[in-house]
């Protein structure tokens, strides 16, 4: 499931009674995303419950399942969702047949609560695991087999797991850059604005430094310089002058505050200005390389095929073909 791959992901959520809805729209929604901004079906999930019943939540607003869970040879990743009460639904029978499920299934993962089901199951014997941060004490008590972290999400071989909803959507977007690369995770954060703003903060946030949860106002304002200067890219020594620190220190905190250096972020930044221009204008590469900071067309074309898996013109025709079967015309 964690590689580079074009190939599409099948992914089963078994939902127990009274999880969140927002942990439930914390997996999707950002597959969502990364189908509507790719303009294919990269991503597809299946919703099963213990019981092929609807899946109460703590809404009162019913989940309808695909299909009751079963322990198959079905060898999907399975993402095991829990909130409140999850000790009601922990049965025997549920454990085994999570148990059963654990030799087939790619990959588990635990999702809030959905982690003490699996340590329940003997899933997370030996692997490092997180929790909600109420429950971390208790979890790591009654589990000392599990090595318990505080970490946000951990990805351990076979197991992921998860602390809550926000989270998981960093889970989720972490799966999407292992698969389709750093421009695509970052395009789908940048739907989730979803880190709590300093109101009294004097730094304003752009769509992408608050959905990375920027914690250092330099990078912050890095960012904003890169997004006001796609056309006519910054130099990284310029960037940091302007930024009032070395770029040797920029590079250091850009790495401690999203996990990638600043040429990679700006690349993806002009490369998801070009995807848009591409997808949504009639522009020519050209145009679109000249607009977006890439000095030829063919250099344009090789940063966005080795970003996107496929040229320019594929995106174009493949959209053309998708508009045309909609329109039933063949």
């Amino acid at each position: 499931m964690l590689r580079r791959s074009t190939e599409r992901l099948d992914i089963d959520l078994l939902i127990l009674p009274e999880t969140n809805l927002i942990l439930i729209a914390s997996v999707i929604e950002p597959l969502r995303g990364a189908n509507r901004i790719a303009g294919s079906e990269i991503y597809r999930w299946r919703l099963l419950t213990p019981d092929g019943d609807p899946a109460p939540t703590t809404s009162d607003i019913p989940v309808p399942a695909c299909a009751p869970f079963k322990a198959t040879a079905d060898t999907a990743p399975l993402f095991v969702l829990a909130s409140y009460n999850w000790r009601q639904n922990a049965t025997l029978t549920l454990k085994m047949q999570l148990s059963q499920a654990a030799r087939y299934r790619t990959m588990i993962a635990g999702i809030e609560s959905g982690t003490w089901l699996l340590a329940e199951a003997s899933l997370l014997d030996g692997y490092s695991a997180t929790i909600h941060w109420e429950d971390f004490e208790d979890f790591a008590l009654a589990y000392p087999q599990v090595r318990a972290s505080r970490d946000r999400f951990v990805i351990d071989g076979k197991r992921l797991t998860t602390a809550g909803s926000l989270p998981t959507v960093d889970l989720m977007l972490e799966v999407i850059r292992q698969r389709q690369g750093y421009s695509l995770a970052l395009e789908v954060s940048r739907l989730f604005s979803y880190e709590q703003a300093n109101f009294h903060s004097e730094h304003e946030l752009s769509p992408s430094t608050v959905s990375l949860r920027m914690r250092d106002p330099r990078v912050a304002h890095a960012i904003r310089l890169m997004e006001d200067n796609i056309e006519q890219p910054l130099v990284l020594a310029r960037l940091a002058r302007r930024v009032g620190i070395s770029a040797r220190h920029l590079q250091g905190l850009f790495q401690e505050s999203i996990g990638a250096p600043p040429h990679v972020h700006y690349l993806a930044l002009r490369l998801n200005a070009a995807r848009r221009k591409v997808i949504e204008t009639k522009a020519s590469f050209a145009d679109i390389a000249a607009a977006t900071g890439f000095n030829s067309a063919s250099a344009f074309a090789r940063s966005y095929r080795a970003s996107f898996s496929e040229s320019p013109s594929d995106t174009r025709r493949r959209l053309r073909r998708r508009i045309m079967l909609a329109q039933g015309r063949p």
